[in-house]
């Protein structure tokens, strides 16, 4: 199933057996306070593909091959910083692994409604991340 707004996105079981070699992650700052959660996520793999996770208006889990852009400024609502070293996420104890394996959500009508990226052998709590769409927000979670 396509999201209707932002279509099918990329195929992310194509990062089985990638390493992930970069994260960038996006943040919104306002009155000095990031956000406490990231907007986007890049993982940047080993064969230099970036896949983009994010989240869409109409409550989708966007995932695409997509670079990361450059910071902005929003004037009285803030602005949107986007580096390596911004914040804390779970993806980023996975820097240098290797994806094991990936697993979607889709519905009807919706489309992607979450993604599972696991990192080592087995199903170990902590060895796998879910990316979802919480409230309008990109949650990650083990």
């Amino acid at each position: 199933m396509l999201c209707p707004r932002h279509g099918a996105g990329t195929d992310p079981t194509r990062l089985v057996g990638r390493t992930i070699s970069r994260i960038v992650a996006s943040w919104h700052v306002y009155e000095g306070e990031r956000s406490e959660v990231p907007l986007d996520v890049w993982l940047i793999d080993s064969e230099g593909d970036s896949t983009r996770i994010s989240t869409g208006s109409d409550g989708c889990l966007i995932v695409e091959s997509a670079a990361p852009h450059e910071p902005y400024d929003m004037g009285e609502w803030g602005r949107i910083e986007v580096g390596d070293d911004l914040g804390e996420h779970l993806f980023l104890r996975h820097l240098g692994d290797t994806v094991a394996r990936v697993s979607e959500c889709v519905s009807p009508g919706i489309g992607r409604t979450h993604l599972e990226i696991g990192f080592g052998d087995g199903d170990v709590d902590g060895d796998r991340v879910r990316a979802d769409c919480w409230m309008g927000d990109l949650r990650l979670t083990r």
